[in-house]
């Protein structure tokens, strides 16, 4: 990784980074695929998920007890050793949710039904009740477990609240709760010390490039 890609983007980077995509964190027999809206330019700029300082992703997710230890964005290749992935409803990258269409997010549904169909998570968790909505038509949906009538490529369904830093409604202590009750209702234990070991020994993957990223 380089120096350029450890520190804050320049406005221009950010510009640039409209478009890019972030590869899918993803790996077998996983107990959760976490699925995001889209990246925001600076995850877009910096090819991790959830990158932006401010994003409540990583505190959350350690604080409901799913990673021994809190991770940065740059260690999201240790995820896989963890039961945990990510990917995305829309792969390209915006400054705002909002600017996607209704058509990409549907589209992006289906993509994640095909998805699912090949690496088959014990749960599939959405981070934003109204792009779940649209993406599936699910216009009441609310935060929580779905209805088993509602799994997507015969897996279970629990939407989580978006933890991106512009939600105001939601804090890390809430979407912590959150993420702990979905991890409990499907008797997933904590991560322990020997889960961080283990993580800790797994090689790094080489950089990516840039626009794949």
């Amino acid at each position: 990784m380089t120096e350029r890609r450890r520190n804050r983007p320049t406005r221009a980077e950010l510009a640039a980074a409209h478009g890019t995509t972030v590869p899918d964190v993803l790996g077998p027999d996983l107990d959760v695929l976490f699925c995001g809206i889209n990246p925001g330019l600076y995850s877009g700029w910096s090819g991790r998920h959830f990158a932006r300082p401010g994003n409540r992703f990583w505190p959350a997710l350690h604080a409901a007890g799913f990673t021994p230890r809190l991770l940065d964005p740059r260690e999201q290749h240790l995820l896989p050793g963890l039961g945990l992935g990510i990917t995305n409803l829309v792969d390209r990258a915006t400054a705002r949710a909002d600017e996607l269409t209704g058509a990409e997010l549907r589209e992006g549904g289906r993509a994640l039904a095909a998805k699912l169909r090949v690496h088959r998570p014990r749960v599939l968790a959405v981070l934003g009740v109204t792009a779940y909505r649209q993406a599936f038509s699910r216009p009441h949906a609310r935060i929580g477990p779905q209805d088993p009538g509602d799994a997507v490529a015969g897996v279970p369904v629990w939407v989580l609240p978006n933890p991106s830093g512009l939600n105001a409604h939601w804090d890390v202590r809430g979407i912590a709760a959150e993420l702990r009750r979905m991890r409990e209702a499907h008797g997933i234990p904590p991560a322990a010390a020997a889960d961080d070991r283990s993580a800790e020994q797994s090689p790094s993957p080489p950089p990516s490039g840039r626009g794949s990223a």
